[in-house]
């Protein structure tokens, strides 16, 4: 599987870009904001944050895979900064309170920074706690999987947006204690002049370029790191690649597995991890069960066990790549099936569950990652019905499960459904409301469930 643990040069390129994207959207509102007459200032910054929602969303209907956090927090930023702004202005013209003439649109100057900046920190900061409940990552991990699937990429992923969206919260943080420092100390509200401009427009813009040059650098020299380890598959050497069937095997015998406790972690090859040892691929586009069948039984040795399919996906870093996860159920006791084809030792699956919940480190990443599906629908399952209402009476009771109850268990582990359920249930708060407002949507939500 060493092909899945490389990254798409593509990949890391759009990271980049849609940082740069946002970026870029930011000083475009700021300098038109500063060219055009102060009272389109919210008009300016409504239109820059739909082009950051088309952008996002083109990308989803592409189905890119690259990580579109950054736009989808400035969007947000410029909603709020606009909301903002004209709530001032309607505070201002209702004369409810006072409010400084550098804050209103009708009167000149109108400094937009002193209000976007502390905006921007406040969004950042939420968007930051939220980050793992926002649709938009959940609509991500639904479709490509979540960072122990997708391998490297999905490290990266992980830490450069989560480093993104702090780096921005600290360049919004130090424009804002520089502005309103100026605006409070230097700032003589009769004339404002060019150094003035300077401080309050132009230092914004200059901080975001200065940034963007930090992440052009950044990016650059990670891009050559990783391709001197070998870790980068390029555009051309995908075109070239032959299509690859991944295939995984958790041979199970009442509540044990049979893993092999000395494996390799392929991002980490002095690391030994816990894993299944029934692992092959094939040069082709898709394997035929019959020949499923056969693999597994000549890895194995027995011909009497149950094969059923657990879930699959094709991998939208690696386009011609699909990794598929089989069970294979084996009657009897685990002292009948001690001389298997690979080296391996039965471990109680209990154990796995411990592991999982305490110490995932000990456990393969993508052990970890078909763990958490597998016990997320049948716990989920087990918990609330299929329109998310509790099963149950008794708030605070969780179900357990063992591979005895995924072996009687009908359920389809492709299928999202439960998944979904898991996100979205009777225990979210305002659960009937929101459940109505996604009704009264219609598919809409459905369509675009990052929003």
């Amino acid at each position: 599987m060493e092909d899945l643990g490389k990254v798409n040069s593509i990949q890391l390129y759009n990271l980049w870009k849609n940082l740069t994207v946002g970026m870029t959207t930011v000083i475009a509102m700021m300098t038109f904001s500063k060219l055009l007459p102060f009272y389109l200032s919210p008009v300016v910054s409504i239109i820059c944050a739909a082009f950051l929602y088309v952008y996002i969303y083109n990308s989803k209907e592409s189905r890119e895979s690259s990580c579109m956090i950054v736009p989808y927090a400035l969007m947000y930023c410029l909603l709020a900064y606009s909301f903002v702004t004209i709530g001032l202005n309607v505070v201002y013209a209702w004369g409810i309170t006072t409010v400084p003439d550098e804050l209103v649109f009708f009167t000149n100057p109108f400094i937009p920074s002193l209000i976007l900046n502390p905006v921007a920190v406040v969004v950042m900061v939420i968007i930051m706690a939220r980050r793992r409940r926002l649709h938009l990552c959940m609509d991500c991990r639904m479709r490509n999987g979540d960072s122990h699937e997708r391998g490297v990429l999905g490290d990266i992923f992980e830490s450069e947006s989560q480093f993104q969206l702090k780096n921005l919260a600290i360049v919004f943080f130090v424009l804002s204690c520089v502005i309103w420092a100026y605006y409070i100390t230097f700032y003589i509200n009769i004339n404002i002049n060019a150094r003035d401009w300077y401080i309050f427009t132009w230092l914004t813009i200059i901080f975001f370029l200065l940034d963007e040059l930090y992440f052009v650098a950044r990016y650059y020299n990670l891009y050559l790191d990783m391709k001197e380890n070998n870790e980068i598959i390029t555009p051309d050497q995908l075109n070239d690649m032959t299509a690859k069937t991944y295939l995984r095997f958790y041979v199970i015998c009442g509540n044990y597995v049979y893993v092999d406790p000395h494996s390799i972690e392929p991002k980490a090859v002095y690391k030994e991890v816990i894993d299944t040892p029934f692992v092959t691929k094939r040069t082709m586009n898709g394997i035929p069960a019959d020949e499923v069948r056969r693999i597994i039984v000549k890895m194995t040795g027995y011909d009497n066990g149950e094969l059923r399919f657990f879930f699959g996906r094709k991998s939208n870093d690696l386009s011609k790549h699909s990794l598929l996860r089989y069970f294979y159920f084996l009657d009897g006791d685990i002292s009948d099936y001690q001389d298997m084809n690979v080296d391996g030792e039965w471990m109680d699956y209990e154990k796995i569950k411990y592991l999982y919940m305490h110490n995932p480190g000990k456990l393969a990443e993508i052990s970890v990652a078909d763990t958490s599906r597998l016990a997320t629908i049948m716990v989920t399952e087990k918990t609330f019905d299929e329109q998310g209402f509790r099963k149950s009476r008794i708030r605070n009771y969780t179900p357990s499960f063992n591979l005895i109850d995924v072996r009687k268990s009908n359920l389809d582990f492709q299928d999202d459904k439960w998944i979904e359920v898991s996100l979205f249930n009777s225990d979210t708060p305002l659960f009937r409301i929101k459940r109505w407002w996604r009704k009264f949507r219609g598919n809409s939500k459905k369509d675009n469930s990052w929003q």
